[in-house]
């Protein structure tokens, strides 16, 4: 499994119509439990940035689907940032040879 922390930024359609928000979240949820992913948590937020979104994916194309279908419908941008386990990082710099 993979972990994602999805940065997000209302479009101006998105913003226009951020009263919806709570139903799109749901929506995206719900698509991403139909394929294969967890959303683990769905913040909103201020500063640069209008939201996060901690997304588990089985797989990267998985995941990186999932938010440009996102993207797609013009209400949000987004900034896709994929973590790593303290786990993940020891395999990592296991292969720095």
């Amino acid at each position: 499994m993979c972990r994602y922390v999805v940065l997000l930024k209302f479009t101006e359609q998105g913003i226009a119509q951020v009263s919806d928000t709570l139903d799109r979240t749901e929506a995206f949820r719900s698509e991403a439990e139909q394929a294969g992913a967890t959303v683990e948590g769905q913040y909103w937020t201020t500063g640069p940035y209008d939201g996060v979104i901690i997304l588990t994916a089985p797989d990267e194309p998985t995941a990186v689907g999932l938010i440009l279908r996102l993207g797609k419908d013009s209400n949000v941008t987004t900034c896709m940032l994929r973590t790593f386990g303290s786990g993940e990082l020891q395999n990592v710099l296991g292969k720095m040879q």
